[in-house]
């Protein structure tokens, strides 16, 4: 799926990258200074956007909508801005469930949202974008998180879920108008991919599917979550089979999922190289319970160096993204304080895994 490369000792060049809303200087600048080459790009969502980033106005950004599709200029020019200041961009990071919602329920306004998507495969390889990751998780059913402020170490905080927090989750939501059926809504998404893949084939543009996220549980707000366990994602990979088709491994979802090993997780779809890239997160705790932590807490559900360690052994070659870090004293919206100590740490794992193998 990916080109192999090395970093000169013959060890797949496994590294470390960031996503951000914001191409602007400032943010170019610093994520060149703390060791990244390597960034996706968050689109901007006019109907709201879950994470927050004080650049998420700016112009230095690209708008993504049901109907809305950046011109292959605007993401040239994206790519271009990248490339200025010594990275590469690798990919659109997500799709807001705005542009895939009525595909993945099967309702009204489906075939627009899937023009849409296909348009925008198109635009992203015309432009040598090489990945376009999504997600195919309700939204708006249930909270992300129930909680923002779980106490870390020295007073972080990091963001929260339990199940016990939400009044009858497994109760059809007022503004979901009928049950849904899980049989249905797989049907839904083959279509998807019998549709796009195809056209990402064309387009040299690699999709990459993210867990739901809570992971685990069977329906929410009285609609099915599809890709809440390994066995949903050995589905994905094989119902409409393609080279252009992986994960987006997050190995924060992953580790949510009780008597889940991540290690195990990792060599089963690197050794199909289905890995497209790494969502580097760690957590504390599994469904229904968990706290998203810093990367080096020695309490949380994996250890990076052995992750890092299985993704070189599978041979992987893409990039690690920190996707959510914790709230640190002082930092700003987007966190440039606590994503530049995720950053470094990863990368001082990475070179100790190259010298001491």
């Amino acid at each position: 799926m990916t080109q192999r490369t090395t970093d000169g000792s013959g060890t797949p060049a496994l590294r470390a990258g960031l996503r951000t809303r914001t191409l602007s200087d400032e943010r170019l600048e610093f994520c060149r200074q703390i060791g990244v080459e390597d960034i996706f790009l968050d689109h901007r969502d006019p109907r709201g956007d879950v994470f927050a980033d004080e650049g998420s106005h700016d112009e230095e950004t690209i708008t993504i909508d049901e109907g809305v599709v950046p011109s292959v200029s605007d993401l040239v020019a994206a790519r271009n801005r990248a490339e200025d200041a010594g990275l590469r961009l690798m990919g659109i990071q997500s799709l807001s469930y705005n542009v895939y919602g009525k595909i993945m329920l099967g309702v009204d306004g489906q075939d627009r949202q899937l023009e849409t998507i296909k348009q925008l495969v198109r635009n992203v390889g015309q432009a040598d974008i090489p990945i376009l990751g999504y997600q195919w998780n309700p939204r708006g059913v249930v909270p992300m998180r129930t909680s923002q402020t779980v106490q870390l170490r020295g007073g972080a905080r990091g963001r929260g879920f339990d199940i016990d927090d939400i009044d009858e989750p497994y109760e059809r939501a007022p503004e979901v108008e009928r049950e849904y059926d899980e049989a249905e809504l797989w049907d839904n998404y083959e279509r998807f991919l019998e549709a796009v893949l195809p056209v990402a084939e064309e387009a040299g543009v690699t999709l990459a599917l993210h867990p739901a996220d809570p992971p685990t549980v069977e329906q929410l707000g009285g609609i099915p979550r599809l890709f809440r366990n390994v066995e949903a994602f050995e589905r994905a990979m094989t119902a409409v089979p393609s080279d252009n088709h992986g994960l987006k491994l997050c190995l924060g979802c992953f580790s949510e999922m009780p008597e889940t090993d991540v290690t195990e997780v990792i060599e089963r779809f690197g050794e199909d190289d289905d890995i497209v890239f790494v969502h580097f997160r760690d957590v504390i705790g599994t469904w229904p319970s968990f706290t998203e932590t810093f990367v080096d807490d020695d309490r949380s559900n994996f250890d990076a160096l052995t992750a890092i360690r299985a993704l070189q052994d599978v041979g992987f070659d893409g990039v690690m993204v920190p996707d959510h870090v914790p709230t640190i004293t002082g930092d700003t919206e987007w966190g440039h304080r606590s994503r530049a100590h995720a950053v470094a740490y990863l990368n001082g794992l990475l070179e100790c895994s190259r010298r001491s193998p």
